[in-house]
């Protein structure tokens, strides 16, 4: 095993052309590493000398454990992109049989099981967020994991799978000593028999389309390197292994969360305006890092940013790449463009550039909202109920200083009603108090 962030071998740097495709090897790896992105591997050397042979197979495995991904996900998305891009072959697994299971790597309590109906839902789901990162068309595949495990009998599977593995072995896996170490929680023979099915999935991808790499994050390692020693026991063939880093911040704070909640993939779930602005808010001492992880920025590009970050942190250039790189990615130009102009409105306070779509997502995550109920509601009432004022006599304060403007008219009298406010494309009413302070109050009661 070579320990995470290992100095880098030379690698030989030849360029194989494989069904048309130019594989970079040396660039590859050199690239990953650069980026931070290689934490383990099972042996670097080897598996460089097979990424010379030409391309490869490799995968990564995604549990439906809700009906979308969420940005730490992102990470071996983006780093199954690499791969291909680089002429490989990725196979995005959506675990439709290991969803009902549970993973309990490094979880203190069991999972709850969900029912079938709901993780099929999910895994529908999935498949069509990872196919939006694996090119279908250029060799990618997106795999299910029910598909060999539905019709296997209790008897087969401990017979051909159970018998490989040590249960001594098993326990010493360091996400396993973690529960057994919780008295009053321990682990149940459910999720304990999670890593036979994980490590025969890498069997079957290796039987089926010859993969030899899977990838995860560093949490994943006793889960993966199992399923190498089963494929070797198994198939009698060499596979390789290699994780990805956990992502954190340089604060310490759980990355992908918010006041608001987890930051999802899906835009029904966080709008691509709220997805632009969690990456326009890093912090400074992250932008590097998640430049480096979430981005396909050159080397060059991304120090020059680096360095303009150090230099003119108030710039927040740094920020800017990211927000737009990453938006486009997950979101695509159009939403990309709708998060930018729905920032700068709010920025400059000019709305006119606006319309029903803007709005929409600011009524979902943007801004704090309430339903209108119009008849007989008061400027001063609909300050309170969005929390832009305290009270409502904060509120008529405020208003008799003029820092009240409703869909960019300054409110003058704080006894008016909001029906006297034209409503803005979709019905919705903008309120502004100063410069940086928005709520919005949409037309249903």
């Amino acid at each position: 095993m070579v320990a995470p962030r290992a100095p880098a071998r030379q690698l030989k740097g030849r360029t194989v052309l494989c069904n048309g495709h130019r594989i970079m090897t040396q660039a590859l790896i050199e690239d990953l590493r650069w980026r931070g992105l290689i934490n383990q591997a099972s042996d670097l050397d080897a598996l460089g000398a097979r990424l010379d042979e030409g391309a490869c197979v490799l995968y990564c495995g995604f549990d439906p454990t809700a009906d979308s991904l969420h940005i730490g996900n992102l990470v071996p998305l983006l780093t199954l992109k690499r791969f291909q891009e680089a002429g490989h072959a990725p196979i995005a697994l959506v675990g439709g049989a290991t969803g009902l299971i549970g993973d309990p790597s490094f979880k203190a309590d069991e999972r709850a099981l969900n029912e079938r109906e709901v993780v099929e839902a999910w895994v529908a789901r999935l498949r069509e967020q990872v196919s939006a990162f694996v090119d279908l068309e250029a060799g990618g595949r997106v795999a299910n994991n029910f598909e060999w495990t539905q019709g296997l009998d209790v008897i087969s599977f401990l017979r051909d799978v159970g018998k490989h593995f040590s249960v001594n072995d098993m326990m010493r896996k360091e996400m396993v000593r973690e529960r057994l170490a919780n008295e009053e929680q321990g682990i149940s023979f459910t999720e304990f028999s999670y890593m036979l099915l994980q490590a025969l999935d890498f069997v079957e991808l290796a039987r089926r389309h010859d993969c030899m790499l899977q990838i995860g994050g560093s949490d994943q390692w006793g889960n993966i390197t199992a399923g190498m020693e089963l494929t070797r026991r198994m198939l009698g063939r060499q596979v390789h292994a290699m994780t990805l880093p956990l992502v954190t911040k340089a604060d310490g704070t759980k990355f992908g969360k918010t006041e608001a909640g987890t930051i999802w993939l899906d835009a029904a779930r966080t709008s691509p305006y709220a997805f632009y602005q969690f990456w326009l808010n890093v912090a400074d001492a992250d932008v590097g890092p998640f430049l480096r992880f979430f981005t396909f920025l050159s080397r060059e590009e991304i120090e020059r940013l680096d360095a303009r970050t150090a230099q003119a942190p108030q710039e927040r250039s740094g920020q800017r790449a990211l927000a737009e790189s990453v938006t486009r990615l997950v979101h695509g130009d159009v939403a990309l463009a709708s998060a930018q102009r729905i920032t700068e409105a709010l920025f400059s306070g000019d709305i006119d550039a606006l319309d029903a779509g803007d709005f929409a997502q600011l009524a979902q995550d943007g801004l704090p909202t309430s339903p209108g109920g119009m008849d007989g509601l008061k400027v001063g009432q609909a300050l309170s109920a969005l929390g832009l004022a305290k009270s409502n006599s904060a509120a008529m304060q405020l208003i008799k200083s003029g820092a009240v403007s409703i869909n960019g008219e300054t409110v003058a009298d704080a006894s008016a009603d909001l029906s006297s406010f034209e409503p803005l494309d979709g019905g919705y009413r903008l309120i502004r108090r100063g410069k940086r302070n928005w709520g919005l109050l949409t037309a249903d009661a």
